[in-house]
């Protein structure tokens, strides 16, 4: 069975979760501390930062910024684990640029961070939660895109995706993570700016 850490008690990370319990995964939630707020569900195990991670895949749902952080508890585990950067790197003052360097992408920074050869996977930072949450965006099923540079790591992803009933769509080397970042700064802008609703998002269609 696949486990799944995810670190972070916010909206994504509900999001997330939902996906994995959809894919049959045993999931861990770590919060930043036992009093962050977060819904206490049956089948969820809950940890605090500094706990042990239990999961094989490991997603960071938690902003960029709190990333060394994580780190310093969590570097040595993450060496051993899929790492799964779902980061827009948004500006959220001004909302017209991203803060990610402008040849690279947060994945990119995360993965330079991290012991050579971790496996660093960029994903659901295109889809919104409420399409995650759902599976469904609209009347088709919800799309995610992700990008990785090993093979093993994102087929975990991949087939996480894929158990929980919605289509994964591998873009390339972890480089493409940029453009993937850029597609979800846009979808965020047009949200907030009424073009479009949460619920609704990119998706393919063949």
């Amino acid at each position: 069975m696949t486990s799944i850490s995810i670190i972070g008690s916010g909206k994504m990370s509900g999001a997330i979760a939902e996906v994995a319990m959809r894919a049959g995964a045993s999931i861990q939630i770590i919060k930043r501390s036992a009093t962050s707020p977060s819904a206490a569900r049956p089948g969820f195990a809950y940890g605090v930062m500094g706990d042990e991670l239990t999961g094989d895949i490991v997603v960071l749902a938690v902003p960029y910024v709190a990333y060394a952080s994580i780190l310093d508890h969590y570097r040595d585990q993450l060496s051993e684990k899929v790492i799964v950067d779902i980061s827009n790197p948004i500006d959220f003052s001004t909302y017209d640029e991203l803060t990610s360097p402008a040849d690279s992408s947060t994945a990119a920074e995360l993965a330079q961070m991290l012991p050579e050869g971790a496996g660093v996977v960029k994903a659901f930072n295109v889809n919104l939660g409420d399409t995650l949450a759902s599976g469904t965006n609209g009347t088709t099923t919800t799309t995610v895109l992700y990008a990785g540079d090993f093979a093993d790591a994102k087929m975990a992803v991949a087939q996480l995706i894929e158990a929980s009933g919605m289509r994964a769509v591998d873009v390339g080397p972890l480089t493409r993570a940029r453009e993937l970042e850029a597609m979800g700064f846009l979808q965020i802008i047009m949200a907030a700016l009424g073009k479009t609703r949460y619920e609704s998002g990119f998706t393919l269609l063949q």
